[in-house]
Parts: structure tokens; C-alpha cells; sequence
């Protein structure tokens, strides 16, 4: 690995690289953890390219491409790593194609290890309980308890959640920024908005206090709505530390959570779809496994040959 890590992306191939990547960031509006992704994946391409003599995107066929993946594979990478990157390189040539750069799309139908299949683990309604039991009435606990019941309440994504800022909710509904910036609304839960009443009416204001920030109207800080222990905008990893020092459950287990349970509790698929931000039905099918218990639950309620 250090061999490949060691050589040089020939200039034709880095410009390529950069290209692509300016067009999934201004034009796709892509996060920019997306977009660092793409361009990890496309130069690692590039530098086992250049390793083999192919400088130029122009020069790769499909051998190139299968050889890759096959080798990615024997090197022991998990399959999920391979099916990422074989994705990245289909939608790298296919941009190159239609731009005229090379002839042919040498990543057409490019097959990739399949999946396995796992449903997501999930919080029981009894686990998220306890999790909010464990958020105490000291301003940081306030805090927390406003991020879980967001989490959990509305489905929001970890990003969604440090990215609001004060002007996204009023009236029992937050505007929500999601992938690729396209924006949502989602409809906030009574728990919700009282935690949120609570965090944002004194618990904030104390945080930053203690913190010692100077509160500049226009700011990051002072626009942001979730601030940590320093008084500056929370991060994504932020989030996830105070969930793991309150219980072992990721934001994104809460995002499963809602959804399970909204669909558990009789909400039909395209309504958790609008809900979560899902550009697919096929992801929020994910979420349509239930336990036999509540299985037997809505047959014996619902049919009429029960």
C-alpha cells in the first residue's frame, strides 16, 4: 500500500480529479466530506494507474477498472470500501464522457461486490427513554436533551442537527437543510419544541457564558443554534461524543429509530420518506422490518381473515 501511496497522479489525471471534483462541489452541491471522498477514491485510482503507465484518464479501459477492484478485494478491503469506490469511478467517467474529455465510458455497467444485507440496529422506545433520563438539568444536559429529542423526534441527520441555525424553526416546524442543500420541512413534536424552548431560552446562553465567548450578532456562534462547552457551533463529532457518554447509541441509530417506530406505529412509506429526506423509496424500505410481535399486533388488527 505505501508503494501505491507513494506515487505521483500524473498532471493529466489530477486535473481531471480536480475538475470533477469542482463540478460535484459547485455544481451537484455536494458536502464537502463527499466531495473529500470522491477526490481520496479517484487519486488513489490515478496513482495505481500511474504505477501501471496509463497517465491519462483517456487511457483507461474496462480491464484497467476490473483489475482495479479485483485487487482492491484480494488486498482485503471490505466490500462496502470496494462498492464505494467503484461508484466514484463510474461517476467520474461518466462526467468525463459527457464532457467530451474521453470517447467512451470505460465504467459503463461496471459491477462492483454486492452488499450484504443488514438491517439497522435500533434503539427500543424504552431505550430512548432512559437515554433521556441520563440528560440532567444542568445547561449542557438541557442541551443534550434538545438533541435527542431532534434526533429521534424529527429524524433529522447528525449534519442537519449542527447545521440549524435560528431562523430555520417557528410554529412547530423546522426548515431543513439536507443533502446535496436540497431543503425540507419536518414537522416538530411537542417534546421537541419544549426542549428546544428550554435549550435556546436560558440552558445556551449560560453555556456560552461559562465559556467565556464574546456573543457577536452574525456569527457562526451566534447564528448557529447547538453550541458545545466552548461556546462555538457544535461539530458533527461533537454530537456523537455526547451520545457516547450518555449511552451507546450513534445520531444516525436515532435517525433509524424514528423512522422504525413511525412505521411501526402505522406511518405509511412515502410519509417517513418526505420525513427523512430519503431521494429514494428503496432507502426508507429499509426501515419496513418489524419484530414478529408487532407483526402478529397489526395482522390480527387489520385483517379481515385474522
Amino acid at each position: 500500500m505505501a508503494a501505491v501511496e507513494d506515487v505521483t497522479v500524473a498532471p493529466a489525471f489530477a486535473a481531471a480529479v480536480a475538475r470533477y471534483c469542482d463540478h460535484v462541489a459547485l455544481e451537484r452541491r455536494y458536502s464537502p466530506n463527499t466531495v473529500a471522498a470522491y477526490r481520496r477514491d479517484l487519486e488513489d485510482f490515478a496513482r495505481r494507474c500511474a504505477r501501471a503507465g496509463v497517465a491519462d484518464p483517456a487511457g483507461v479501459d474496462r480491464r484497467i477498472l476490473r483489475s482495479y477492484l479485483a485487487a482492491l478485494s484480494t488486498l482485503g478491503y471490505a466490500r462496502s470500501t470496494v462498492a464505494r469506490k467503484a461508484s466514484s469511478l463510474r461517476s467520474f467517467f461518466r462526467y468525463l464522457h459527457r464532457l467530451g474529455a474521453i470517447d467512451t465510458d470505460p465504467a459503463l455497467r461496471l459491477s462492483a461486490p454486492k452488499l450484504e444485507h443488514r438491517l439497522p440496529r435500533v434503539p427500543s422506545v424504552a431505550g430512548v427513554e432512559d437515554l433521556l433520563e441520563r440528560c440532567d438539568a444542568t445547561p449542557i444536559g438541557v442541551r443534550d436533551r434538545a438533541i435527542v429529542e431532534l434526533l429521534y423526534g424529527s429524524g433529522l441527520r447528525v449534519s442537519e442537527l449542527v447545521g440549524m441555525c435560528f431562523g430555520d424553526f417557528a410554529n412547530g416546524w423546522l426548515v431543513v437543510w439536507g443533502k446535496g442543500s436540497k431543503q425540507r420541512q419536518v414537522p416538530l413534536g411537542d417534546p421537541a419544541i419544549t426542549a428546544l424552548d428550554a435549550y435556546t431560552g436560558a440552558a445556551r446562553a449560560a453555556i456560552i457564558s461559562a465559556a467565556g465567548v464574546e456573543s457577536k450578532p452574525g456569527t457562526a456562534a451566534e447564528e448557529r443554534v447547538f453550541v458545545n462547552s466552548s461556546g462555538r457551533p457544535m461539530s458533527t463529532r461533537d454530537v456523537r461524543r455526547v451520545l457516547e457518554r450518555l449511552a451507546p447509541f450513534s445520531p444516525h441509530a436515532l435517525r433509524h429509530a424514528c423512522a422504525t417506530h413511525l412505521l411501526e406505529g402505522g406511518a405509511d412509506l412515502r410519509s417517513v420518506q418526505e420525513l427523512l429526506g430519503h431521494a429514494s423509496l428503496t432507502t426508507t424500505q429499509t426501515y419496513t422490518h418489524v419484530t414478529g410481535d408487532s407483526l402478529r399486533t397489526a395482522f390480527e388488527r387489520t385483517h379481515p381473515r385474522a
